[in-house]
C-alpha cells in the first residue's frame, strides 16, 4: 500500500510517499515539493502542478491519496490562490481513479502527535520519529505532506482494525 500525502500551495505543493513495511509500520518512500514559481501567472502555475503531480502519480502508483483541507486563511487573496491549487490536486487524482481523504490541519495535528494543537516543530519531530529519519523533512511544504500521508495511513490501519 503507498499513500500520497499532499499539502497545497500556488507557488509550493508539497508531496510525500509513504508505505506499510513487513511489520506494517510506516516507511518512507520519498518525499518533495512541486515549486511553480517559476511558471509565471497562475494558470501557468497550475498546469504546471496538474502535470507533474500527473508524473509522481505515474511513478509512484500510489493507491491512495490525502489533502489537507483549506481550513482557514487570513489573507482571502492567498485563500482562493490554494482553492484553486487544491482544485487541480482533486481533478487529478479523481482522473487517476485513487481514493481521496482530506483532513483539517488540527486532525493531521492530532493523528501525527496526539495534540490537535501541536506546534509545527513538534508535528515535524513526529514525522522524523515515526519514519525513522536522521533528520526533520524539509522544506515545510514536504514535511507537512508526510504529515497528512502518515495521518491517513493511521486512518487506513484503524479500519482495518474495525473490519476485522
Amino acid at each position: 500500500m503507498i499513500v500520497l500525502g499532499v499539502d497545497p500551495g500556488i507557488a509550493v505543493t508539497g508531496y510525500g510517499l509513504i508505505t506499510l513495511n513487513q511489520l506494517n509500520e510506516p516507511e518512507l518512500i520519498t518525499y518533495g515539493i512541486i515549486n511553480s514559481t517559476a511558471e509565471g501567472d497562475t494558470s501557468s502555475r497550475l498546469v504546471y502542478l496538474y502535470r507533474a503531480l500527473t508524473d509522481l502519480i505515474n511513478e509512484y502508483n500510489p493507491q491512495y491519496c490525502a489533502v489537507e483541507k483549506l481550513f482557514f486563511q487570513k489573507n482571502h487573496k492567498t485563500a482562493m490562490a490554494v482553492s484553486e491549487a487544491r482544485g487541480v490536486i482533486t481533478l487529478c487524482i479523481a482522473q487517476h481513479s485513487l481514493p481521496l481523504a482530506e483532513y483539517t490541519p488540527n486532525a493531521v495535528k492530532q493523528a501525527v502527535t496526539s495534540y490537535g494543537n501541536a506546534s509545527k516543530s513538534q508535528i515535524q519531530e513526529m514525522v522524523k520519529i515515526s519514519l525513522r529519519l536522521e533528520e526533520i523533512p524539509k522544506p515545510d511544504d514536504a514535511a507537512d505532506a508526510l504529515a497528512i500521508a502518515l495521518c491517513h495511513i493511521g486512518y487506513l490501519q484503524m479500519q482495518r482494525l474495525i473490519e476485522d
